[in-house]
């Protein structure tokens, strides 16, 4: 019985449905930052209400009994329930929440899902309900960060995109918790994720915003800091009150300095203790409630005593100790574990400090502003504990709304930084992370360093794609799938993609009547990535999605398509680059050099190794050098080993000079600028280039021994990679081995040949020759032969490039010139016989250095055509533009 196509269709629709081109598209990342934000607002909704029920729950029960007795124990009870349950259903959510936030970002696998946003709640409820001296903020920023990445695990997205998402997260975190959005955003760029690029700043912004926004809605956010403070009044500033501020930033930053080094004593002996986190973190719970029991009784309300030190309601002695209880209480309750953050101690230990700076500040010159000092302090104490200024300055101002606040806390923080930065550098979370083994690089991460994220699919992509119709019957897609050795091809309709086809989906194709058409079986509205779409985010998909091949499409019309194989092959491309890069040699170092003066109007390089036949060269390069008013360097290049650096380097001179020497008197004799030098180097290519780039050389002329036991080289390994790199013009001089080939017997009758290709390169051969053949002293020699070769099936002749360069040739020399066309098969060969025929003692060849690094396909020819004649063979490339 034939089935009903209804639910074939519609169950290739559901099949179709899927996120895969949502998950590389940045379009959607607002609308996911906007839902963060507002998680992240009913969580920190969600704490506060849990600390602050717990807490006042805690504080009553302590008027109603014994402080000595109840405090100790509810700080015992609680500390051991909270560190049970982290320790055995959630170890990841212990912690103040930012050096795991900081790690994951930096691509560690840091777990950060729904559950570690659930305990980090339940724990941080308990402990800072119990009274530990923590706060909540630092649990916020981790507890948004785990509901983006769970969030992101829900909604297909790449691991790029899934980092900006944490890292909009922990900044709707932070404003969540604060109600401070700006100082959400920049506490991400300043301290977590260092990146600023335009969809991290986005993401973070709206998520920072949206949760700033919501929280205030809520009402989840406060730092419990008095009315007083918030008008225009409350801050003063004035030019007498710069040094009592730069102290307070100098004691602010040796007190954060001290206060980084003894947490981290503390977390070393928590360690060498080696008690359970839940024993430690009880432990540090009883000693909290027996030393603040013994405290006045506003010592008993966090909220409470944060509003005493920045209103002023205390006595500086009063204030002093609370500064002195925060201090040793906060380290040994963060060193346990313990589900806390340092922002609010922080900011309480700074308006304490703050508060004692103020008060003598009023003390000493009569200026009462101890409210203003204190806020000042809060913003340079953060600074030394976090390293992070321009978050703590913002976080203050975005507080008090107080523009007259930032000029106090730019001079304190400021001095606070350097301070702290010069007793030990680096932030706690640093440190932190350095102890379990997580080392964070400072500097921005830049997607340019990754080859992944730096190309894109165009770059990788096969543009030839063996497509089928849609319309294709399925004895047609057989054959045409047994005939190609591919396991997927794109269904196309018109130019356009519309579905893809496997051989999985043809298992079934017996069942199937031989006449349906391609587009019923096809998997429609395949997966697909743009050309500009990076190679992360293509091999992203690959495995998530377990493709094998991802169409790449512009418009919905098919541009090419990219594999695993083809991702691989580039992987393998850019490891080799990156060897060359690592291998490349020390820069060459000039040992000796000597200078003539500077009239020519350019500059021939000779490299010299020979020198048998150097005196034949220093005539030809000479020769060219005079006829175009050119300098002559000539260069010597000592090689040494690689582990050896050449400015290190040993060498003796003496038989290179004494080779220079020689060139100089002949260079005085032909009337030639001559410059010498000799470098000392690993490579002698990187020498040449150096030099080259150095002396602004117009043209390289080089001995070539005609012949290369190198397999796949044309000219030998060092010459190939000059025709490839060098950027002046390049000519190769092959020394015949007649006695009467060029430069020797230049008083004799002489038959050049010159075979035409057209281009550029042989444009410039025909102007070298004047140069060259300038050395003989007999008239009408050499005679030039101009000869161009074509194929037999040619049926019209084209001889115009071969009768334009007659035509130059006899006007700017007067020498005989003979045009002649051959048919061969065989370039080589042609020019072979001819040579011998003509008892050419000298071939000229003008060629581009894709040409010839193409003749390694069919053939040397280069190297036939010198090995086939007894004469000189000269090589002309022109510059490469």
């Amino acid at each position: 019985m034939e089935l009903n196509p209804i639910p074939k269709r519609l169950r290739l629709w559901i099949k179709s449905l899927h996120f895969g081109r949502r998950s590389v598209d940045t379009r959607y990342a607002m609308l996911e930052a906007c839902i963060i934000g507002i998680l992240s607002s009913f969580a920190a909704l969600l704490l506060k209400k849990g600390v602050g029920w717990l807490g006042g729950w805690r504080i009553q029960v302590a008027h109603q009994y014994p402080a000595w007795l109840v405090l100790p124990a509810i700080g015992l009870t609680f500390g051991l329930l909270a560190g049970w349950l982290l320790q055995t259903y959630s170890p990841a959510s212990s912690g103040g929440g930012i050096p795991q936030v900081k790690a994951a970002l930096a691509r560690y696998p840091i777990p950060l899902s729904l559950k570690v946003a659930i305990f980090k709640i339940i724990g941080t409820t308990l402990i800072l309900g119990a009274g530990f001296t923590l706060g909540r903020r630092a649990p916020t920023v981790h507890i948004g960060a785990a509901l983006a990445a769970q969030l992101s695990s829900w909604i297909p997205t790449t691991p790029e995109h899934r980092r900006q998402m944490i890292a909009a997260g922990a900044a709707a975190g932070l404003a969540a918790g604060f109600n401070t959005p700006i100082a959400g955003v920049l506490f991400v760029v300043e301290e977590l994720m260092r990146d600023v690029s335009d969809v991290t700043l986005e993401t973070a912004i709206v998520a920072s915003f949206t949760g700033a926004v919501v929280s205030r809605l809520l009402d989840s956010a406060d730092l419990n800091l008095p009315a007083s403070l918030l008008s225009d009044r409350a801050s003063s500033f004035s030019a007498p009150e710069i040094p009592f501020y730069l102290f307070l930033g100098a004691i602010a930053g040796i007190l954060g300095a001290l206060f980084n080094q003894g947490m981290m004593f503390s977390f070393w002996v928590n360690r060498r203790v080696g008690l359970p986190s839940a024993w430690r973190i009880g432990a540090v719970g009883l000693v909290s409630g027996t030393i603040i029991a013994f405290l006045p009784p506003f010592f008993q309300d966090n909220s409470g005593l944060r509003e005493f030190l920045v209103y002023g309601g205390l006595s500086w002695r009063e204030i002093a100790i609370a500064f002195v209880a925060h201090f040793v209480l906060t380290i040994l309750a963060y060193s346990t574990g313990a589900p806390g953050g340092l922002f609010a101690p922080a900011l309480v230990m700074g308006s304490a400090l703050g508060y004692l700076v103020g008060d003598m500040a009023n003390w000493v010159s009569g200026i009462s502003a101890e409210s203003t000092y204190a806020l000042a302090g809060m913003g340079a104490f953060f600074t030394a504990v976090g390293r992070i200024p321009v978050t703590a300055i913002v976080i203050v101002f975005e507080l008090t709304t107080d523009f007259n606040i930032v000029l106090p806390l730019m001079v304190t923080c400021a001095m606070s930084y350097l301070v702290a930065e010069s007793i030990s550098r680096g932030s706690i979370y640093e440190h932190l992370l350095k102890t379990s083994g997580i080392k964070v690089n400072k500097q921005p991460e830049s997607p340019r360093n990754d080859f992944l994220n730096k190309l894109t699919a165009v770059d990788v992509m096969q543009s030839q794609v063996e497509t089928l119709e849609s319309e294709l019957t399925l004895d047609e897609v057989m054959l045409a799938i047994s005939r190609s050795h591919h396991r997927g091809f794109p269904v196309v309709a018109q130019g356009k993609l519309i579905g893809i086809i496997t051989q999985s989906d043809l298992a079934d194709s017996n069942e199937r009547s031989p006449t349906t058409l391609l587009k019923q079986i096809m998997t429609p509205n395949p997966i697909t990535v743009q050309p500009d779409t990076s190679l992360s985010n293509v091999l992203y998909l690959l495995n998530r999605y377990q493709l094998s091949r991802l169409p790449v499409t512009q418009a919905n019309k098919l541009v090419g398509i990219i594999t695993r194989t083809d991702i691989i092959r580039s992987e393998v491309k850019q490891l080799n680059e990156g060897t060359e890069r690592a291998s490349k040699p020390s820069p060459s170092y000039i040992v000796y050099q000597t200078r003539s003066p500077t009239l020519g109007k350019g500059r021939i390089l000779l490299p010299l190794a020979n020198p048998q036949t150097a005196p034949a060269l220093m005539k030809v390069a000479a020769a060219i050098a005079r006829y175009h008013q050119y300098e002559l360097e000539c260069l010597q290049i000592i090689k040494v080993p690689k582990h050896t650096f050449p400015s290190e380097a040993y060498v003796n001179t003496q038989e290179s000079r004494k080779l220079l020497y020689r060139v100089e008197r002949l260079g005085r004799q032909l009337k030639v600028p001559v410059h010498t030098q000799i470098r000392v180097a690993q490579d002698r290519v990187e020498a040449i280039l150096e030099t080259i780039a150095e002396r602004e050389i117009k043209l390289l002329l080089m001995g070539w021994k005609g012949s290369t036991s190198t397999p796949g080289a044309i000219f030998g390994n060092l010459v190939d990679r000059l025709v490839h790199k060098a950027p002046c013009e390049l000519m190769l001089i092959k020394l015949g081995t007649n006695p009467y080939s060029y430069p020797k017997s230049l008083d004799l009758e002489a038959n050049w040949l010159i075979p035409m290709a057209g281009g550029p390169n042989a444009k410039r051969a025909i102007e070298l020759l004047p140069g060259l053949t300038s050395l003989y002293s007999r008239p009408n020699s050499p005679k030039l032969l101009l000869c161009q070769v074509y194929s037999p099936e040619t049926p019209n002749l084209d001889c115009s490039l071969i009768e334009q360069s007659t035509d130059y040739l006899r006007q700017n020399l007067s020498l005989p010139v003979r045009p002649i066309a051959v048919r061969s098969r065989s370039v080589s060969e042609a020019i072979i016989g001819l040579a011998n025929e003509e008892r050419c003692n000298t071939v000229v060849l003008g060629a581009s250095r894709e040409g010839l690094l193409q003749h390694a396909l069919h053939g040397n020819i280069p190297e036939a055509i010198a090995n086939g004649i007894e004469g000189t063979a000269i090589l002309v490339r022109g510059a490469i533009e």
